[in-house]
């Protein structure tokens, strides 16, 4: 049997209109300049507190900025309009998988767990993932807490677990709990860091990677 764990923002979900917004709006709040669109989505994959002592420092107020996160995160999703999609094929290639019964799905990702379950009923996913991991749950990425409480709530062996993401944090935790690491290139941050995180292989598209997959559950890496 083997796990599978995704990412979310960034990797199935192309949420980066509303990320971006939000940071501005926190920032904002503050009274402090936004940064750049670029570093708003560099930091996508942390926990929310660790990704504002990034973007504005250990000195700025980063818990009050997480929590104006959030409020702007929330009121933003009431308007339909925002509501982020999946990428071209990340709905196909969860149907696929989940139709398997030699394959355990799960999702580790710097989102809070409502955000998750959000998410999860939105899409309709009730059931489909057997373990999911959020920022409430461990340390931030690349921290491998998520990836190890996975293979233990699931009773899997590194070997046997792949992680997809597409950030330079996905990667590093993968390989930190010694997991295979897949990188994705669509989403918010550039290949050339997830290569040097240590990436094993990077894709273009859910119809590079069904391949992949087949590989690995069939046991090859």
């Amino acid at each position: 049997m083997k796990l599978i764990l995704f990412d979310v923002d960034g990797t199935l979900v192309d949420s980066q209109n509303v990320i971006v917004a939000s940071v501005c709006g926190a920032f904002h709040a503050y009274g402090l300049e936004p940064p750049s669109r670029e570093r708003a989505l560099s930091i996508v994959g942390l926990s929310l507190v660790e990704a504002f002592t990034v973007l504005a420092g250990p000195k700025a107020p980063v818990e009050g900025l997480a929590q104006a996160y959030r409020d702007a995160y929330t009121v933003l999703h009431r308007d339909p309009v925002n509501e982020a999609p999946l990428f071209p094929g990340a709905g196909e290639c969860i149907a696929w998988l989940n139709g398997r019964d030699d394959v355990h799905l799960g999702l580790a990702t710097g989102k809070s767990r409502k955000g998750v379950v959000r998410l999860i009923s939105q899409q309709g996913w009730e059931g489909v993932f057997a373990t999911t991991q959020t920022a409430d749950d461990a340390p931030s990425k690349p921290h491998p807490a998520m990836i190890l409480q996975a293979m233990e709530a699931i009773g899997v062996a590194p070997e046997d677990t792949m992680m997809i993401g597409d950030s330079s944090y996905d990667m590093g935790m993968a390989r930190a709990a010694g997991v295979l690491p897949i990188g994705v290139s669509w989403g918010f941050q550039p290949v050339a860091a997830l290569n040097e995180a240590g990436a094993r292989r990077i894709v273009d598209s859910y119809g590079e990677l069904e391949p992949v997959l087949r590989t690995f559950i069939a046991g090859y890496s």
